[in-house]
C-alpha cells in the first residue's frame, strides 16, 4: 500500500537495538496503521537500530551528543534535523539522552516515550532490578507524552504483567519488551488516526479524557 500525504510522519529517536523501532516499522507496513516513519535518528553511530531503518529504507540521521559542549547545542542540532522532517510525531524509542525543556516545549504534544515499568513507579534506570527488589507483584510499560519532568509526562497506556517467583531482571526484561511491542505501535495507531490528543496535560482519547491508569 502508498500511503497518501495525509499519512503521520514519523521520526524515531534511538540510543541501541532498535526493538521498538522494528515493531513501528513492521505496523506501519500494514494497510490499516496511517503512519510512515520518515527518518531515524541516533546519538550513536554504532547503534543497531540505524541497520534495522537502513533495511527498511528509512534515511537515518546520528546526532552525538559527544560532539557538543553542552546539552542547549545538542538539542539544538537535535531540533534542526528534526524540524527538517517535519515529522506529525516523535517517538523516543529507547533514546538515551534527557531533553532539554526548550526542544521538549517545541515538540509538546507530538512527543512520546515508552518505560519499562508502571509509572509512576520506577522512573529513571534499572527498572527491573528495582521491581524485583521491591518484591512488586506486577511490573510492565508504559506510554506517555513527554514534559520536561523526566519519566512524568501524562500517562497514555500501559501493560501489567505479573512479576513470577523466578524471575530474574534479564527474564523480566524480555517480558517488558513484549509489553511495549504491542502498546506502543496501538498508541501511534490512535495519534495517526486523530483518536489521540494532549491537551492542557490531559490525555483525550476520542475525545474523552483517560485515566492515567489506563492499563492493557
Amino acid at each position: 500500500m502508498i500511503k497518501t500525504s495525509n499519512t503521520c510522519r514519523l521520526v524515531i529517536s534511538i540510543s541501541g537495538n532498535g526493538t521498538n523501532l522494528q515493531a513501528i516499522i513492521k505496523a506501519c507496513a500494514t494497510k490499516k496503521f496511517l503512519a510512515t516513519v520518515v527518518g531515524v535518528i541516533s546519538n550513536k553511530s554504532h547503534a543497531y537500530g540505524l541497520q534495522r531503518a537502513q533495511n527498511a529504507g528509512i534515511p537515518t540521521y546520528v546526532v552525538d551528543h559527544r560532539d557538543f559542549n553542552s546539552r542547549t547545542e545538542f538539542d539544538a542540532a537535535l531540533k534542526e534535523v528534526i524540524d527538517e522532517l517535519n515529522p506529525s510525531l516523535v517517538i523516543l524509542a529507547g533514546f538515551m539522552r534527557i531533553l532539554g525543556g526548550e526542544l521538549v516545549e517545541h515538540l509538546l504534544g507530538r512527543i512520546m516515550n515508552i518505560h519499562p515499568s508502571l509509572l509512576p513507579n520506577y522512573p529513571g534506570l534499572n527498572t527491573h532490578i528495582q521491581a524485583l527488589k521491591d518484591g512488586a507483584n506486577e511490573h510492565g510499560a508504559t506510554v506517555h507524552f513527554v514534559t520536561s519532568k523526566l519519566d512524568s509526562g501524562p500517562i497514555i497506556l500501559q501493560k501489567r504483567i505479573p512479576i513470577e517467583t523466578n524471575d530474574t531482571p534479564q527474564n523480566l526484561a524480555k517480558r517488558v519488551h513484549q509489553c511495549e511491542h504491542k502498546i506502543y505501535p496501538r498508541v501511534i495507531s490512535w495519534f495517526a488516526d486523530g483518536r489521540l490528543k494532549l491537551l492542557k496535560d490531559v490525555v483525550y482519547l476520542d475525545g474523552n479524557p483517560i485515566d492515567n491508569r489506563h492499563p492493557s
